[in-house]
């Protein structure tokens, strides 16, 4: 077998060998775009072929940026399109893929990849774990009225919801006081550099978010609100018309159910003043938020806490990291502290024990032969590395081993992050 780079000659050949792994057909291609392999990047791709030369395997990664906690940007490769043919699985073909790849990877500089698991028993013995959690949030109309907090409902600023003026977006946000912006609604075709500017001012504050490369924008290559389907948006402009966040939606069936593919926002009030809109919106039976993160918010904010029924609660990013002291070093740090961590990577054969030393939010992060805190596999290790799983349940689950009584709780200190991260990009 052989597993070699692609050109862009070989774009067709990886879009049928890709869509035959999964039994699917491509998609017909539509005026402006739309198709997700579109934005694929050739020199990032991989096919794996028999001696005859006949493709059995594909994979490829994106070239994205991913927000660690501190808001530091760094390059994710972001693994997609994997997939070998039914009538060769099982043979180790896609093993010698994931192996290469990550060798490439490697090859490339870079110290970690991201993707998004489409069967979640697959990729944990590649040495991706899960990071980042989303959920829906499924709120029934006609109990949808917001209550301000106690604290802060005055005379002036009473409930809101469907009867109580839901096109206002004047009251007191959560966080930032009296919300002094506006909402209007564009059709998707009218709004597209606005979503651009507001996706990536928020991607660059949100722990676990990616970028959206132009080119994604461009080509429409995705999921709504990227893709060319027909969907509304809500736009808000804060008090000097500058837009500073938005929500991507549809109404259909069952019921009139309005559905937001996203809200993107910069802060607390403006997404508090978007899920009023769109709460408030008359033809409207209930509304669906999708991707919404766990413990939001937006829940606490209705009147009627049970109006908000949360389901689909799944993972999202996986993180596989490819060099441990760079990884850990590169993100940002909020508890002073020091752990040993003892490493193991079972699927590249390698094994290390680092001593992570954390002050004024800075990490360093050196080889010892010091007795561990913590042992762990590399897949562990990339499920709290963001801050989105508590070394604690890792070591009550099994996972991991805690060497000492208290090194739990100071492994849950050090990981901690100021904000919890969320992922939303589909790739």
């Amino acid at each position: 077998m052989e597993i070699r780079p692609t050109t862009d000659e070989d774009l067709d050949v990886f879009v049928d060998t890709v869509h035959a792994a999964f039994g699917r057909f491509p998609e017909t291609p539509v005026e402006g775009g739309g198709l997700w392999w579109s934005a694929l990047e050739m020199d990032r791709c991989l096919l794996a072929l028999t001696a005859d030369g006949r493709p059995v395997g594909t994979a490829a990664t994106h070239s994205f940026e991913l927000t660690l906690p501190g808001e530091t940007l760094v390059p994710a490769p972001g693994v997609t399109a994997v997939g070998v043919l039914p009538s060769h699985r099982r043979q180790g073909v896609l093993s010698a893929m994931m192996r290469h790849q990550l060798a490439d990877l490697r090859a490339r500089g870079e110290f970690l990849s991201v993707l998004l698991a489409s069967e979640a028993t697959i990729y944990g013995r590649f040495g991706y774990g899960p990071a980042t959690y989303t959920q829906r949030l499924t709120v029934q109309r006609h109990r949808s009225v917001l209550a301000l907090p106690r604290a802060r409902a005055t005379a002036d600023a009473p409930a809101t919801g469907p009867d109580h003026g839901p096109y206002d977006v004047s009251d007191h946000g959560p966080d930032h006081g009296p919300d002094r912006g506006s909402v209007e609604v564009l059709r998707r075709s009218e709004c597209g550099e606005i979503l651009e500017d507001v996706y990536d001012r928020y991607r660059r504050a949100q722990p676990g978010a990616l970028s959206r490369p132009h080119r994604w924008w461009a080509l429409r290559a995705g999921q709504p609100p990227i893709s060319p389907a027909p969907r509304y948006v809500a736009v808000h402009r804060d008090a000097d018309g500058v837009p500073d966040g938005y929500a991507s939606y549809s109404i259909g069936e069952p019921d009139n159910t309005l559905t937001v593919d996203e809200t993107i926002t910069v802060d607390d009030t403006v997404f508090t003043a978007l899920a009023r809109f769109v709460l408030g919106h008359d033809l409207a039976s209930r509304v669906v938020f999708q991707h919404v993160p766990p413990q939001h918010p937006l829940r606490w904010q209705l009147a009627d806490f049970r109006a908000g029924e949360v389901s689909g609660d799944t993972d999202w990013l996986w993180v596989r990291l490819l060099d441990v002291p760079r990884a850990l070093t590169a993100r940002g740090w909020f508890t002073d502290g020091e752990l040993v961590l003892d490493v193991e990577d079972p699927f590249l054969g390698e094994h290390g024990r680092y001593l992570l030393t954390v002050q004024d939010g800075k990490a360093d992060c050196v080889l010892t032969d010091r007795e561990p805190d913590l042992s762990l596999d590399v897949r562990d290790l990339g499920s709290v590395y963001l801050g989105g799983t508590a070394p604690s349940t890792l070591v009550r689950a099994g996972h991991i081993r805690a060497h000492r009584p208290e090194a739990a709780i100071l492994a849950d200190a050090l990981f901690r992050t100021d904000r919890a991260p969320h992922c939303l990009h589909w790739f």
